[in-house]
C-alpha cells in the first residue's frame, strides 16, 4: 500500500532553473564556452559535476580545476538563492504537501541539489518533510536510482510504497529503475515515461494523483475518510 511521497525540488516545488541558467551562463562566458537555454534544459535533474562535464563537452581538465569551476558556479547560484522566499513556491506545492500530511502519509525531499536544505528553509516548507535527502546523500546521482532508494530507506519504506514526483527525465528514469511509481510535472514530451503527468501542481489534489496511479485504491479510500472527517470539523 502506498505510504509516502518523495518530491524533487527544482521545477516541482520551486523554479530555480533560471538561477541555475544564469550561474552556468556566467561561468561559461568566463571560460569562453557556448551555453544556451536549450543547453540548460539538458541539465535538469543532473548533478553539479555531471552538469559541468556536459558544459565542458570534450574539454578535459584536472580534478582541481573541475572542483574550482564547480565551486565558482555554486557561489554564483547561492547569490541568487539568497533572494528566495516563500513567494517563490510554485502554485499548489504547499497545498499538496499539507494535504499529504493530513492524510497520514510520509513526505520526503529527494533532490540532486546540494543546496536543497537551504532552499526549503527559505521557502518555509522544511517542517512539511519527514526526511530531506540532497546531493550529499549518495555518490551516484540521477539517473541512477540511489538517491531515491536512500530516501525511501530513511522513510523506512519500500520503493513500492512510495511515489516519486519529478520534473526531469533523468529523475523519472531514476525512480523507475528503483521500482517507484512516478508522477511527472511538466510537458509530456519530456516526461513520457512517468506513470502520471500533470502540467503543474496548481489545483492538483492528492485524490487526483491517487485516482490516476495504478494500485492506489486502498489509500484512496483512506484519503476519502480523512476528507470526510475534516468536513465535519
Amino acid at each position: 500500500m502506498l505510504q509516502g511521497f518523495i518530491f524533487d525540488l527544482d521545477g516541482v516545488l520551486t523554479d530555480t532553473a533560471e538561477y541555475h541558467y544564469r550561474a552556468w551562463k556566467r561561468l561559461a562566458d568566463e571560460e569562453g564556452l557556448p551555453f544556451t537555454r536549450e543547453d540548460n534544459e539538458h541539465l535538469r535533474g543532473v548533478s553539479r559535476r555531471d552538469s559541468l562535464l556536459l558544459l565542458l563537452k570534450s574539454r578535459t581538465s584536472p580534478e582541481a580545476t573541475l572542483q574550482e569551476l564547480m565551486e565558482r558556479k555554486n557561489n554564483y547560484y547561492l547569490d541568487f538563492v539568497r533572494e528566495i522566499s516563500p513567494r517563490d513556491l510554485l502554485p499548489g506545492a504547499r497545498e499538496l504537501l499539507e494535504e499529504i500530511q493530513r492524510a497520514g502519509l510520509k513526505t520526503a525531499l529527494g533532490s540532486a541539489s546540494k543546496n536543497a536544505g537551504e532552499v526549503i528553509e527559505r521557502l518555509g516548507i522544511r517542517a512539511l518533510f519527514n526526511v530531506v535527502a540532497d546531493g550529499y546523500a549518495v555518490e551516484r546521482q540521477k539517473p541512477a536510482p540511489d538517491l531515491f532508494l536512500h530516501t525511501a530507506q530513511q522513510l523506512q519504506l519500500l520503493p513500492g510504497e512510495c511515489v516519486v514526483v519529478e520534473d526531469a527525465a533523468a529523475g523519472i528514469e531514476a525512480a523507475r529503475a528503483g521500482g517507484f511509481r512516478t508522477v511527472g510535472v511538466g510537458p509530456r514530451e519530456r516526461l513520457g515515461q512517468a506513470d502520471v503527468i500533470f502540467p503543474s501542481l496548481a489545483h492538483i489534489h492528492l485524490g487526483d494523483i491517487l485516482a490516476s496511479l495504478p494500485q492506489a485504491s486502498a489509500i484512496t479510500r483512506q484519503v476519502d475518510t480523512c476528507a470526510q472527517n475534516e468536513s465535519r470539523r
